[in-house]
């Protein structure tokens, strides 16, 4: 395989994707916070498998950015001259007026409960409100059938995790879910032949 080489699903070739992607997997959500909190090892990136999906939350959230937030951040990237350079400015992008997130037990039957912060539940979300359009309630119930009924309980998923370095060493689970990894489920017993 050549660096940067696309890997399609296509003909059953998750096999290879598999191989890239789960090289180190957790299954213990107590030693991953345990390294996490190691400052020799202070894992804060990591794949992770949970035994079983129990619930998909959503929660209601603020509509708009903190005002405060916004304009430390406007300055940060101003200093920095981040996109003075760039055809891209620096632009706002809407915020989300909802929270989502998995419960879910570990190999130990340890219940967590995780926001997803990832891109793609995001754009999911707006492309769906577009598609009902405007009905909140109906673009969060199609969230849901995506990352509830078809992933959760369809797929072979596992979570992308990773820490904020503000949260890393003082939260008690420092981990946010910033991705997802969905291939069908697979009757092999040896994934990786």
């Amino acid at each position: 395989m050549k660096l940067c080489e696309y890997i399609n699903t296509d003909k059953g070739l998750w096999t290879r994707r598999k191989k890239v992607v789960l090289k180190k997997v957790y299954f213990d959500i107590n030693k991953l916070i345990t390294e996490a909190k190691d400052k020799n090892i202070c894992t804060s990136l990591a794949v992770f498998k949970p035994k079983e999906i129990i619930d998909f939350k959503i929660e209601e959230d603020k509509r708009e950015w903190d005002p405060k937030k916004l304009k430390l951040l406007k300055e940060k990237a101003k200093q920095l001259n981040l996109f003075s350079n760039s055809e891209n400015p620096f632009e706002i992008v809407q915020k989300l007026p909802y929270k989502f997130s998995y419960t879910f037990i570990d190999k130990n039957n340890i219940s967590s409960t995780l926001m997803l912060e990832d891109w793609e539940i995001s754009q999911l979300y707006w492309n769906c409100l577009t598609k009902h359009n405007g009905n909140e309630k109906k673009a969060c119930e199609d969230v849901r059938k995506k990352y509830f009924d078809d992933f959760a309980k369809t797929k072979d998923l596992y979570l992308f995790l990773g820490t904020t370095r503000r949260f890393h060493f003082i939260a008690p689970n420092p981990f946010l879910i910033i991705g997802t990894f969905h291939p069908k489920k697979s009757n092999q017993l040896n994934l990786f032949n």
